[in-house]
């Protein structure tokens, strides 16, 4: 990068409200900007937890337009979040968000390749659940979405060998 675009740091003191605008970025549908704005925070922070999360969050909002990328990007942001129930749950995310962009994109077995990332994400989310803080059911909560996501669609199923049949080389 040259000078002319050499990133600024910002200040300790502006992490609370900078992580705030990277929340509402990602609500008006910005994640790049949020993106951004955690990259800003975690040069200052680096292991600030709520920008990982954010992070990691904004990247996967991005999943449509760069799926290998992004998948990624945010998988590797997991070990660094401090928390083993945060790690597992934040794997069910990216694979359930794999999955939709997946679907999104429409392409040939689309819904074999969601119906992976699906299943994979209930597996990520049975994990959080068992190691899950008192009180907190996100992890349930996601699971069932899953659950009804693939009970409704008839297109996300398995893949279905199909068995060869003899001289059919």
């Amino acid at each position: 990068m040259t000078d002319e675009f050499a990133l600024k740091r910002i200040s300790n003191t502006s992490i609370p409200a900078a992580l705030q605008k990277a929340e509402r970025y990602r609500i008006i549908n910005d994640p790049s900007s949020a993106e951004s704005i955690c990259l800003d925070v975690l040069e200052v922070d680096p292991r600030n937890q709520d920008a990982l999360v954010t992070l990691l969050l904004a990247i996967t909002d991005q999943l449509s337009d760069r799926l290998g990328e992004g998948a990624k990007q945010a998988q590797a942001l997991l070990p660094k979040l401090n928390d083993d129930y945060k790690q597992k749950y934040y794997a069910g995310i990216i694979c359930e968000r794999c999955a939709k962009a997946h679907l999104r994109r429409g392409a040939m077995g689309a819904g074999e390749v969601a119906y992976y990332w699906f299943r994979e994400a209930m597996e990520w989310y049975g994990k959080a659940e068992a190691s899950r803080p008192p009180g907190n059911d996100e992890a349930i909560l996601r699971w069932n979405t899953c659950a009804r996501i693939l009970a409704r669609d008839e297109h996300i199923r398995p893949r279905v060998e199909e068995p060869a049949t003899p001289g059919s080389e």
